[in-house]
């Protein structure tokens, strides 16, 4: 039967709500008898003079969708972006009940670093689960490891954002977590991506893997999975990617051509997952190519082709509302919708991807670790919101930090000319100077995050203005490399004469090392440069290819 409210077009179900002054989506519009009513104009549209222009709204209705869908863009009222392993747009009530919540236990609050103000820290977490594809894709048996991992900070001002990509296959510690009912152990040494899934461990566990390994607050999760790819870059309609050479990949199924080429579905997924024929075959090499991806999935939902299309954003906004599982504090269409109105102040341009520095873990060279003391500096420029957009590479020592106090007379190492170290090699005493209890043991497990795994507590120190590294003589470069993880300007570190050669790096720490929040409101707290040779992808190069 025609005119029932399955088959009424979206944009006629979009109304305004006279009590609040805005549009919404009537999902249950009024059907009287067989026939629909015809839907309620806008108030730019004039008043039906009678039966014969109702008859004659045929003519002019794609006029009038066309009005209200530039009424929907232009308030953002649609989209909501977040970047991940695709992207969402919502906003209608209808999708509510798509949507999957998850409770996180993220244990003592004076364990996780402070809150960065009004800066917004997503964790973005992609699954290999291959739960409802058969068996094309993912392992076999597999719960759904952390497979790609991204930090998403969105700037406190709105104006950039910065996208961490965290690699698989780094060497973390993970820390207990709690999963429902469950008590999960951590792992002194342990692959990111057994973050998620391995015995049980839900995105919680890998939201607090992340903050000790980066000491940034996470604020909010997303996780989608392999079906999200296909069914969000379907739902856009194509994602523009390319290869700077022909393609033929036997294990993710990708062949493609040498150019540009218009990836949706089963493509897409297999041009996110390829990795044994391009570059030099291993993860870092996929890395780039989910960058690229991304980067031109979000300019196709922001392009105006979507925005001004009622079908296409339909579309968009019912797939991600079904391939997304969040934390509880997104799930609600309103909470989500706030959440759009954030991300999508930021224009494509100011956008940037970028890889944490890492080398090859000297344990297991089929492994990797934190390259220090670039991953510390990436880690402190994000905690304290300094943008990559317009960041140099660094090629001096970074600004003192205004909490650091003057600079000491003996000679310090350049951490950004430090040698290779092996952070586990290392032998590191934590003293808390800051006059707030559970600062040391949350230090010490940052640093055992980042590889450090000889750090230790040890008793207080006088309370301090500044933090320092304390070193022997012939340990500058590891000093150097400690400085980096806890995003220490090069100030803070002090040659001790009476320090034997196996003595441990001592870390006495200030009141300016009280977490990301201080950081985040003092602009010179934070290294201003980024590392040297940092891999970065900015979303708004659409001539990138994969090589």
């Amino acid at each position: 039967m025609q005119g029932t409210p399955q088959e009424v077009d979206p944009a006629d179900r979009w109304v305004l709500d006279p009590d609040t002054g805005q549009y919404r989506l009537d999902l249950n519009p009024r059907v009287p008898g067989p026939r629909a009513a015809p839907a309620a104009p806008l108030p730019s549209d004039p008043p039906p003079p009678g039966g014969r222009a109702a008859r004659r709204r045929g003519a002019g209705a794609a006029r009038s969708r066309r009005r209200r869908a530039l009424k929907w863009t232009a308030g953002a009222a649609a989209l909501v972006l977040v970047a991940g392993c695709g992207g969402a747009l919502y906003l209608y009530e209808h999708f509510n009940h798509n949507i999957t919540a998850v409770k996180v236990q993220l244990g003592d609050e004076a364990e996780r670093p402070q809150p960065a103000g009004d800066a917004m820290n997503i964790l973005v977490l992609g699954t290999d689960s291959r739960e409802g594809l058969g068996s094309s894709y993912g392992d076999a048996g597999s719960t759904g490891h952390a497979d790609t991992t991204l930090l998403f900070h969105i700037a406190k001002d709105r104006s950039n954002a910065t996208v961490l990509s965290i690699p698989r296959d780094l060497m973390v510690s993970i820390p207990d977590c709690q999963s429902g009912d469950k008590r999960i152990p951590g792992e002194a040494r342990a692959m990111f991506n057994t973050s998620l899934g391995q015995d049980g461990r839900d995105p919680g566990c890998s939201w607090k893997t992340v903050e000790k390994l980066t000491g940034i607050r996470v604020d909010h999760f997303v996780m989608v999975n392999f079906d999200a790819v296909k069914t969000l870059s379907t739902a856009v309609g194509g994602v523009e990617v390319c290869a700077a050479k022909d393609i033929n990949d036997p294990d993710s199924h990708l062949r493609m051509t040498k150019g540009k080429h218009l990836v949706q579905g089963d493509e897409a997924l297999a041009f996110v997952r390829t990795r044994h024929a391009v570059g030099l075959g291993g993860d870092l090499t996929r890395i780039p190519l989910q960058q690229q991806f991304l980067s031109s999935m979000i300019r196709a939902a922001k392009s105006g082709d979507t925005l001004t299309s009622p079908a296409k954003l339909w579309n968009l906004a019912n797939a991600a509302t079904k391939a997304l599982t969040v934390d509880s504090g997104l799930n609600t269409v309103d909470h989500l919708k706030n959440l759009a109105l954030d991300v999508s102040k930021v224009d494509t341009k100011h956008i940037t991807f970028a890889t944490v520095p890492v080398l090859d873990d000297p344990q297991d060279k089929n492994r990797l670790a934190l390259k220090q003391p670039d991953a510390g500096r990436l880690f402190a420029m994000v905690a304290g919101d300094r943008s990559l957009t317009d960041a140099a590479a660094a090629t001096s020592p970074a600004p003192q930090s205004p909490a650091a106090g003057p600079a000491t007379a003996a000679p310090a190492p350049s951490a950004s000319a430090a040698p290779v170290v092996d952070p586990g090699t290392v032998p590191v005493t934590v003293r808390n100077g800051t006059g707030t209890p559970g600062q040391a043991q949350q230090t010490v497990d940052r640093l055992r995050a980042a590889g450090f795994t000889r750090a230790a507590t040890a008793a207080n120190a006088t309370a301090t203005a500044a933090s320092s590294i304390g070193y022997p003589a012939a340990r500058a470069g590891q000093a150097a490399a400690l400085a980096g993880a806890l995003g220490l300007p090069e100030t803070a570190l002090k040659a001790d004469p009476r320090a034997g050669a196996k003595d441990p790096l001592v870390v006495v720490l200030g009141k300016d090392a009280t977490g990301a929040a201080a950081a985040a409101t003092e602009p010179g707290a934070a290294p201003a440069e980024a590392p040297k040779d940092l891999q970065r992808v900015e979303a708004d190069d659409a001539g990138l290819c994969a090589k």
